[in-house]
């Protein structure tokens, strides 16, 4: 019962001072963007990269290398967050891209906030073919086949097992 009951207590007070510091560094004059965060952080050219922006209360721009100028816009149910959607350019350039948000004049860069992806092609040296070749085709076929001709020898050889 004593556990219960400080974990309880101890539920409260973090609870309580979850709640309240927020609202006290408002309170505080903390009204320049504090806290940059993109979503997703590895994205493809052509993607759409989310952005949130804590301390920005009446929205802004950001800014990056890798695509627009964009707009960010008050989120309604919070007092102090912006957000933004931008485009990633197609022709980006693979690699990680810093963000820089400007709210009411006050300016936040985070470095490495998003990395694009893509550009390389995987496999045989960097071959590219479309679909399977019939090589690969003739290799898949016998793979089956072989596992096809092995379960079934399995399988006669445990049905005559438990006739004996």
């Amino acid at each position: 019962m004593r556990i219960t009951r400080a974990l309880a207590v101890s539920a409260t007070a973090v609870l309580t001072l979850g709640l309240a510091a927020p609202s006290a560094a408002a309170r505080d004059g903390f009204d320049h963007p504090s806290n940059i965060v993109a979503t997703p952080s590895a994205i493809a050219p052509g993607g759409q990269l989310t952005v949130t922006v804590d301390g920005c209360p009446r929205g802004g721009h950001m800014t990056s290398d890798a695509f627009p100028r964009t707009e960010l816009r008050p989120i309604h149910h919070s007092s102090d967050t912006s957000k933004g959607v931008a485009t990633i350019h197609r022709t980006a350039r693979p690699g990680a891209h810093h963000i820089t948000v400007d709210c009411d004049g006050k300016t936040l860069t985070k470095d490495n906030a998003f990395t694009v992806i893509g550009g390389t092609q995987g496999g045989l040296g960097g071959s590219i073919t479309n679909g399977a070749t019939p090589t690969d085709m003739a290799i898949g076929g016998g793979l089956m086949g072989l596992a096809f001709v092995g379960s079934a020898l399995f399988w006669m050889r445990r049905r005559s097992e438990i006739r004996a």
